[in-house]
Parts: structure tokens; C-alpha cells; sequence
């Protein structure tokens, strides 16, 4: 009973619970979850980019479900692998975007829920350091830097006060 009720509780707490992985079909629709990693420089909001590896195109830090990991805590295990930040993952999901991911032979098709990353720490070394830039720029630019129209969206119009409601 004990360990039902500790389980009930983070439950509450986080709002999310962690995923189970499961294996999929080569044909079936992925998910990732992409980190919008931001800080406000005085009154300034800035937002994190990184670049891809394959393409060097400027993306939001996003990966794949991460087992017994919820889709925030994946999103900010991204953001620290893959843009070198660490800070507090918000379970909320500010929205969704879609792409074709090449992957060998068979393109996926991915859905991406995008949560938020209050950084407060940027790290000089990182896990991917060495095959990605990184960038700090304005939501406005960030959107144009940015491909999908629907990330392009999210990212513009994205404001930190709203998340506390």
C-alpha cells in the first residue's frame, strides 16, 4: 500500500506519468519530444537552437521516448545531450509538430510534442558538443531559423508568464 500511495503522489506531482516503450512497426507514425529551451536576459527572452548533425539546419533539442522517463524529463535529457543546458522541464505540452524522418530505407513519419526548459545552467562541455553548434536567439528569430510551419508558430508566440497559469 505504502508504495501505491508514493506512486499516487508523483503522480499529482508531475502530472505526467513515464512511458513504457514498446516496440513499433516500420510503418507506424514515431514520437519525439523537443525541449524549447529558453532564459530571459534582463527583459529579454532568448531561446536555445541547436544544429542538426545530419543536415546542420537550426532545430530544437528533441529526441525519442526515453524508458520510465516522462515526455519533459526526455525533452530536458535532450536538451542537455544535445545543446549542453540543464534547468527545470515543465510538464506541459506547449504543442505539436510533424516531419518525415529519414531513416534508412523507410521515411517515418514523426509527431513532436514540444515542452519547455527553464534553463539555469549552461554547460562549456556536453555529450554532443562536438557535433552540433548552439545558439541563443529571440523567439522571432528562432521561428524564422526554424522550417515547420507549426514549430515555427509555437516558438514565435511562446511566452513564459502564460506557463504559471
Amino acid at each position: 500500500m505504502a508504495q501505491a500511495k508514493s506512486k499516487d503522489q508523483k503522480t499529482k506531482k508531475s502530472g505526467q506519468l513515464p512511458i513504457k516503450l514498446r516496440v513499433g512497426g516500420k510503418t507506424d507514425v514515431r514520437t519525439q519530444f523537443a525541449a524549447l529551451c529558453y532564459r530571459c536576459e534582463g527583459e529579454k527572452l532568448k531561446i536555445c537552437m541547436v544544429t542538426s548533425r545530419r543536415s546542420g539546419r537550426w532545430i530544437l533539442p528533441k529526441g525519442w521516448p526515453m524508458h520510465k522517463q516522462t515526455p519533459a524529463e526526455a525533452a530536458a535529457q535532450e536538451a542537455w545531450e544535445e545543446a549542453g543546458v540543464t534547468g527545470k522541464a515543465i510538464d506541459r505540452c506547449l504543442g505539436v509538430y510533424s516531419y518525415v524522418k529519414p531513416l534508412s530505407e523507410n521515411p517515418a513519419p514523426v509527431v513532436v510534442m514540444i515542452y519547455p526548459v527553464s534553463v539555469d545552467q549552461i554547460h562549456d562541455k556536453w555529450p554532443e558538443q562536438k557535433e552540433r553548434k548552439r545558439k541563443w536567439v529571440s523567439p522571432k528569430k528562432a521561428a524564422k531559423k526554424l522550417q515547420e510551419p507549426e514549430l515555427r508558430r509555437i516558438v514565435s508566440t511562446f511566452d513564459p508568464a502564460l506557463l504559471s497559469r
